[in-house]
């Protein structure tokens, strides 16, 4: 009878440090992964929305341009003495057109 009390005791403690456990790893997950990559997506559709005429850019192929028009999805750029590129707005490094302008 004590054995079995014993024994009851031991694995409902078992069972709690699991949960524990498994909640701390979701934790971990949402903290250092699905957070982060949730801000930065957020940012980027910021940055896009907020694209204007005059801006100096950079696409995710490695293309510098000065932006001459912006439509609904897409953008004109100036690449070199009136030559223009027509991109898609989802197409526009955040970091990369950062880095061009000096902001941080």
């Amino acid at each position: 009878m004590i054995k079995t009390l014993l024994l009851q005791a031991s694995t409902g403690g078992t069972n709690y440090t699991q949960f524990i456990m498994l909640a701390g790893m979701i934790a971990i997950f949402y903290f250092f992964f699905i957070r982060p990559q949730q801000k930065k997506q957020k940012d980027q559709k910021k940055f896009i929305e907020a694209i204007k005429k005059g801006d100096q850019v950079v696409t995710l192929g490695g293309i510098h341009g000065k932006v001459v028009s912006v439509d609904d999805s897409t953008i004109t750029l100036d690449v070199d003495r009136g030559n223009k590129l027509l991109v898609e707005k989802s197409s526009i490094s955040l970091e990369s057109s950062k880095r061009v302008s000096g902001e941080k």
